[in-house]
């Protein structure tokens, strides 16, 4: 996992950027790819694997459990399942890093399991709520030992698991995809209900690897997600597409630094994951979908970005879940951006890596960029010129956060120091190198 020690990073503002790019993989995606792989029939093989601290988190969990995962020469991995039933409990505790997916998704994967698991994380992780999957995964028959719903915890898997419907009562693909996966364990039908949509990776991918997943909508619109329980899952083939949210910061620094072209190859576009690309079009930004086309069930494109003039635009909270981890770098483009940006429904964000809504709003008025909270909401008003900039600001231990200053540091009248960029690694390997490929200017500093 990352260091202990911190890594600060200074970013300096920068002429035009170029250059040609494929964006790291899809982490969720990643983390899903190796789970399944985990406990199906036979050799997945993925190309494209994120090979972030989270994503290597899991990998190290599921080999734990009895999973035989290997990378080979031509950085292909190859995971080795024997079904579900062949996981068993691992030695020591799972360290889970700073990655709540794996945290969450791997407690649904045991929660049926009839043996204990050990679960811990980093600071930050410690920090975050896993009461909610705890509550539907003790319905389910899994017992918890933990203080105050949070890490490190233990989950007794349940000896007689049983089928659940249960209706989300906040919108997470995590807690969806929890379910789900415990759903594998039981005799029956399990059934998430969501009222507003979210990412549908685990659907998708359970499907793919055989399980039957039926989505239908119920009267009163909400999304009715079900899958049959003991599957016979069978190895699949995968190619990850690059990773939305890790396109999200080469692709603002395009736009914000004047005569900007950049191109990001193979980006995944499902529609559920898209809400930043959609928001920030309609602020006026050039975002071209380039060869769009189908990789492994996921829809992909190239997109060519062209540095554009901004305007800001009210945000709907309807919009969150398709681009829940992208509201920081979308408040830096409406930092730069002419007028207001309200962004609407924002609470989850406080239960992220770190409180990103405070974060990003203390952050950019460091900078000189004026900013509100209202409630939920986040209220950025750009003026159309370069933030101040000049100032040193606090991570949190969150990756996106670092990344976000970062991008505002290329467009900022004086650069933007960060007090730790060594998170940036949980998602985003290279970020640095690559973003200096196209002509940023971020380097280590004191």
């Amino acid at each position: 996992m990352s260091s202990a020690t911190p890594h600060p990073l200074t970013s300096s503002r920068c002429g035009a950027l170029a250059g040609d790019i494929a964006p790291p993989g899809d982490k969720s995606i990643s983390h899903r790819s190796i789970m399944l792989g985990g406990i199906a029939h036979g050799v997945t093989t993925v190309r494209g694997l994120l090979e972030g601290e989270d994503v290597l988190g899991t990998v190290a969990a599921l080999r734990a459990m009895g999973a035989d995962i290997r990378k080979d020469d031509d950085g292909v991995w190859h995971v080795a399942g024997a079904g579900l039933d062949a996981l068993h409990a691992p030695d020591g505790v799972l360290d889970m890093g700073n990655s709540g997916t794996s945290a969450r998704l791997l407690m649904g994967l045991v929660a049926t399991r009839h043996f204990a698991t050990r679960f811990d994380g980093d600071a930050s992780l410690r920090k975050r709520p896993m009461g909610r999957v705890i509550e539907p995964l003790s319905r389910m028959g899994a017992r918890f030992d933990s203080v105050d719903g949070r890490m490190p915890l233990t989950v007794l898997g349940a000896a007689h698991p049983q089928a659940l419907t249960y209706e989300l009562p906040v919108a997470s693909a995590q807690v969806k995809s929890a379910i789900l996966l415990a759903g594998l364990g039981c005799d029956g039908v399990t059934t998430v209900i969501e009222k507003t949509p979210t990412r549908d990776h685990s659907e998708n991918m359970l499907r793919g690897f055989g399980a039957q997943v039926v989505v239908e909508k119920n009267t009163g619109g909400a999304d009715v997600i079900s899958v049959t329980g003991k599957p016979r899952l069978a190895a699949q083939d995968i190619t990850v597409p690059a990773d939305p949210s890790s396109a999200a910061f080469p692709l603002v620094a395009a736009l914000l630094c004047p005569g900007s072209r950049v191109v990001l190859r193979g980006v995944g576009v499902n529609p559920r994951r898209a809400g930043l690309f959609a928001v920030l079009r309609a602020m006026g930004a050039s975002i071209v979908y380039d060869n769009p086309r189908d990789e492994g069930g996921e829809p992909v494109a190239d997109m060519i970005v062209s540095a554009s003039a901004l305007s800001g635009i009210d945000v709907p909270p309807d919009i969150a879940p398709s681009m829940i981890d992208e509201y920081p770098v979308l408040a830096v483009a409406a930092a730069c951006a002419q007028g207001v940006t309200r962004m609407r429904g924002l609470g989850e964000l406080r239960v992220k890596e770190s409180d990103r809504l405070a974060l990003m709003a203390e952050g950019l008025a460091q900078c000189g960029v004026r900013v509100d909270i209202d409630g939920d909401d986040l209220i950025v008003h750009g003026t159309g010129a370069p933030p101040a900039g000049g100032v040193t600001v606090a991570t949190a231990m969150d990756h996106r956060i670092a990344m976000s200053f970062m991008v505002l540091g290329l467009r900022s009248a004086q650069p933007v120091r960060i007090d730790d960029g060594s998170f940036i690694a949980t998602s985003f390997p290279g970020f640095t190198g690559m973003m200096n490929k196209l002509g940023a200017k971020i380097e280590a500093s004191s």
